[in-house]
């Protein structure tokens, strides 16, 4: 998180160090408009291809982390339709929306969550989302 803050204030800073030289080069007459307006979008572009290959390189290293460990799933004996209700809790959906998408009543899926609760060892729902990330059964 420290390493995040450091980049963006280190960016703002250069940016307002580019803004402040294109003011400067514009009213003294030096420069044209347009070559700032340029060498400004320039540097942008630059930032931007920089960003966004560090936020790919991230998401390909987060995608090996995260594999579904189908086995512990087997191992705790959680069932197809249980492992879809679990997904849709991490997603953040109440009882009645996850039954309404999956076209069965609500009592039907508190059963479903109870048990996932007891297969999981929580007493909440948020705590049956960490555990199902530490166990890596979800994403």
């Amino acid at each position: 998180m420290k390493k995040t803050i450091a980049v963006f204030t280190l960016l703002i800073l250069a940016l307002l160090t580019l803004f402040q030289l294109s003011q400067y080069s514009v009213t003294s007459g030096s420069l044209k408009i347009e070559f700032v307006a340029a060498g400004t979008a320039l540097l942008f572009l630059v930032i931007g291809f920089f960003l966004n290959r560090k936020a790919s390189s991230g998401d390909q290293i987060n995608s090996e982390e995260k594999k579904i460990d189908n086995q512990k799933i087997a191992q705790l004996g959680i069932s197809n339709r249980e492992y879809e209700i679990l997904i849709e809790i991490s997603e953040g959906l109440s009882n009645k929306e996850i039954a309404d998408k999956l076209f069965v009543s609500e009592s039907t899926i508190k059963t479903h969550v109870s048990n996932l609760f007891s297969k999981l060892d929580v007493k909440r729902r948020t705590q049956a989302i960490q555990q199902a990330k530490a166990l890596n059964i979800i994403p």
